[in-house]
């Protein structure tokens, strides 16, 4: 007979998070540890950290009244987040969009009159790879509208890696910048001013 597998530390977090928008009550962690493994299948041993976890991604409020710590999660709160997310997903795909703009139009402009080269090729093929990448942010931000917390959990993942691509993008407009210098012996102030590149276009933090 198989050893029953047991509950993912994702799992776990879902479940909890049902418990306390099912019970809209505050409770001690030592009540956690009573309840969870009896109602969510949470073992005790991990119920700390999983309310910790919860507490520190703002899902869970926790407040200390006295000498006893009382930890408490609403579905209104659990809604304002998703709705806080989601403008903040909104906000840095705008600032993708101006940036992609920008270097969109220096790379038009740094083509015109200028022959083909490897270099220029490869950028603009990682432009396309930025615009499919855009669209599938869009998608998701659609389905995040009524998303639980486990594809909050993927949006954010999601959300780095698309940091990771649009950094890697700012090593190419950096590389590009470096062979039109080498190739035309441009100034770099001069071709920041010639193609438009806003003086703190940087890698994102």
């Amino acid at each position: 007979m198989s050893k029953k597998k047991g509950l993912s530390f994702e799992e776990k977090r879902s479940r909890m998070t049902d418990f306390f928008f099912e019970k809209k009550e505050c409770f001690q962690l030592k009540d956690l540890e009573k309840l969870c493994p009896k109602e969510k299948g949470i073992t005790p041993m991990s119920v700390k950290e999983v309310v910790t976890s919860l507490v520190d991604d703002g899902i869970v409020d926790s407040d200390k009244i006295g000498t006893s710590i009382y930890f408490w999660a609403f579905p209104s709160k659990a809604s304002q987040n998703r709705k806080r997310k989601i403008d903040e997903l909104e906000s840095k795909l705008t600032d993708l969009e101006k940036k992609k703009k920008t270097v969109s139009e220096a790379l038009a402009k740094a083509k015109e009159g200028k022959e083909e080269s490897e270099e220029r090729n490869e950028v603009l093929e990682e432009l396309e790879k930025r615009q499919t990448e855009k669209a599938s942010i869009e998608a998701e931000l659609e389905k995040f509208k009524e998303c639980d917390p486990e594809v909050l959990e993927a949006v954010k993942k999601q959300m780095g890696q698309a940091k990771e691509a649009a950094n890697r993008w700012t090593d190419n407009i950096f590389a590009t910048k470096s062979w039109i210098k080498s190739k035309f012996s441009f100034e770099e102030s001069a071709i920041d001013k010639q193609f438009e590149i806003p003086p703190d276009f940087d890698y994102i933090d």
